[in-house]
């Protein structure tokens, strides 16, 4: 069972979050990324790779954990086409994927820096994961940052081969596609602290 640490609160995310989304993908990504990524990158990044999706907002699929009146960490899925990238991204397709052959996408995971490695990420995974399960989906695939590559891992997703994506202005960024089946029932998350 995937628990969060004690008077943390995974929830659906509310268009009342977006300032506090876009605060908290900001810090995670410079904070956390700074290992794997040039400053350059991460701020070209946050132009369009990563960013709030409101369209998963609206479809009720992304969560936020609080922690006391802050956000401390956010990620969903998406049963549309779009594998990655915020609302700035102009690729975006909202097109429904069909779950008897389509995987779902997971999407936008994002830990404060001082809440990482405290299993955040694996509680919000984990919902997203039974979510999509319930929702008659058998495969997962995601497009993961070179930070995330270890949460994703440790939860047995399998690594493609890495892309380099363009960011504009001759940059680019390492992205890893992964994919993950279903397992036959997937573990839930403790029901003391999930909504």
């Amino acid at each position: 069972m995937r628990t969060l640490p004690p008077d943390h609160v995974l929830r659906h995310a509310k268009p009342d979050d977006l300032d506090a989304l876009r605060s908290l993908i900001a810090l995670s990504a410079r904070a956390l990324g700074a290992g794997d990524y040039v400053p350059a990158q991460i701020e070209g990044a946050l132009a369009g790779a990563f960013g709030v999706d409101t369209q998963l907002i609206r479809d009720r699929t992304y969560f936020v954990v609080e922690h006391g009146d802050r956000l401390v960490g956010c990620g969903g899925w998406g049963r549309r086409r779009t594998l990655f990238g915020g609302d700035s991204r102009p690729d975006r397709d909202a097109a429904e994927l069909d779950p008897r052959q389509d995987a779902a996408k997971i999407r936008a995971f994002f830990i404060h820096p001082a809440c990482a490695r405290r299993g955040i990420g694996s509680a919000i995974l984990a919902r997203c994961e039974q979510d999509a399960v319930d929702h008659g989906f058998s495969r997962f695939e995601l497009m993961a940052t070179l930070s995330g590559l270890r949460l994703y891992t440790a939860r047995g997703y399998v690594a493609g081969d890495a892309i380099e994506w363009p960011l504009g202005n001759g940059l680019t960024i390492a992205f890893v596609p992964m994919t993950k089946r279903a397992p036959a029932s997937a573990p839930p998350i403790s029901g003391a602290n999930a909504e």
